[in-house]
């Protein structure tokens, strides 16, 4: 059965770039904790970014080895946000946020997917990066020949993805989501609206191939 993929767009900082994310069709939007990262932003911009998404649209928190005080009090302030954990995260320290979460994988030669899966089983899904110096994601696309077929939670196919190679990644793949951040943005941080709408029309599209294909 052909499923429609989920599109996250990750990244945001901009009142701007919410909307455009929303307007082009995005099931969800990520908003980057990590004080490290170039896109980070602080607890009160985020709750005022969250405050302008519509229903059934996500707000997703991406932390790295943050204290459960600080996931605590993200979660208290957007009440619908979903973690998703970068860093080194256990089973263990993933279950104290005390609600549904994502779990990054960072992909690379001899990394056994199966193995982590089997760990994260209480994980929504598991998104998939590619393996970089330090965490969060690095705009770079891993070797999609290191998934398994048999994973056993549902993927969120991220690393380097852009409207240009995305329709390859969700033939190949069928993945439940895919994950954009520096392939929609005019510079770190900064998304442009124009590549936000060709990265979701492309998304469609490959939905539609997918359709259309002999089963």
């Amino acid at each position: 059965m052909n499923q429609r993929t989920r599109i996250k767009i990750c990244g945001l900082t901009r009142e701007a770039d919410v909307d455009a994310a929303v307007e082009a069709g995005a099931d969800a939007i990520g908003f980057v904790f990590y004080a490290r990262s170039a896109r980070h932003i602080d607890l009160a911009r985020a709750e005022v970014l969250a405050r302008r998404l519509p229903p059934f649209v996500t707000p997703v928190g991406l932390f790295v080895n943050a204290s459960d005080a600080d996931i605590a009090a993200a979660t208290a302030a957007i009440p619908a946000l979903l973690p998703q954990f970068h860093g080194d995260e256990s089973p263990q320290d993933c279950a104290r946020a005390g609600r549904p979460y994502l779990r990054a994988a960072r992909m690379t030669a001899g990394f056994d997917l199966l193995d982590f899966a089997s760990r994260f089983t209480q994980a929504q899904a598991l998104l998939l990066d590619a393996h970089v110096d330090g965490y969060g994601g690095g705009g770079k696309v891993f070797d999609w020949s290191l998934i398994p077929s048999d994973v056993p939670l549902p993927v969120v196919l991220s690393g380097g993805l852009h409207a240009g190679n995305v329709i390859q990644g969700i033939q190949t793949l069928r993945p439940w989501a895919v994950d954009v951040s520096s392939g929609v943005e005019s510079a770190k941080g900064i998304k442009d609206a124009v590549a936000i709408r060709r990265f979701c029309d492309a998304v469609r599209e490959a939905d539609a191939r997918s359709a259309a294909s002999p089963a």
